[in-house]
C-alpha cells in the first residue's frame, strides 16, 4: 500500500510538471483548445501499469490541481469533461484487449477534444462551435497518436516495476 501511494504521488507530481511545461509552450494554431496533452502520457501509463482506478484518480487530481495552479474555472470544467470522457473511452478500448496502446491513446485524444467541444457548446449555448470539430478531431488524433507512442515506450521501459 505504501509503495502504491508513493507511485501515485510521484506520477501525480510528474503529471503536474508536464502540465506546467505545456502551459509554457506557445502552441497555437489559430483554433482555441488545441494542446499537446503531455500529462496524458502519465494517465495512459497509469492505465496500463497500475490500473483503472488509479489512472482515473490521477487524471482527476491532475486536472483539478493544474486548473487551480495554471488555469481558471473554465479550464477546469473543459479539462474535466474531456478528461473523463477520454478516460472512459480508453478504458473501454483497453478492456477489449483488441487495441494497441497507441490506438487507445489516439481514441483518448479524439474523445478528449469531443468532450470539451460538447461542454463548450453547452456552456456558451451556441452549437456553431461544432464548426471547429474537424480541426479539433484531427488535432486530437495527431496528439493522441504522439502521446501513445511516448506512453508505449515508457510502459515498455517500466515493465515489471509496478
Amino acid at each position: 500500500m505504501k509503495r502504491k501511494t508513493a507511485y501515485l504521488g510521484m506520477f501525480l507530481a510528474l503529471a503536474l510538471i508536464c502540465s506546467y511545461i505545456e502551459s509554457l509552450i506557445p502552441f497555437h494554431f489559430g483554433v482555441p483548445g488545441i494542446k499537446l496533452g503531455l500529462a496524458n502520457v502519465i494517465v495512459v501509463v497509469m492505465l496500463y501499469g497500475m490500473g483503472a482506478r488509479e489512472a482515473l484518480l490521477l487524471s482527476i487530481l491532475r486536472i483539478l490541481l493544474a486548473g487551480f495552479l495554471f488555469g481558471n474555472p473554465f479550464s477546469i470544467i473543459y479539462s474535466l469533461s474531456g478528461g473523463i470522457l477520454s478516460y472512459f473511452v480508453m478504458l473501454l478500448l483497453k478492456n477489449t484487449q483488441k487495441f494497441h496502446v497507441i490506438s487507445v491513446s489516439t481514441a483518448g485524444g479524439i474523445f478528449h477534444n469531443l468532450g470539451q467541444l460538447l461542454v463548450a457548446s453547452a456552456v456558451v449555448e451556441n452549437y456553431n462551435l461544432f464548426y471547429y470539430a474537424p480541426v479539433l478531431l484531427v488535432s486530437g488524433f495527431i496528439t493522441g497518436f504522439l502521446i501513445g507512442n511516448v506512453a508505449q515506450e515508457v510502459i515498455f521501459r517500466l515493465k515489471g516495476r509496478f
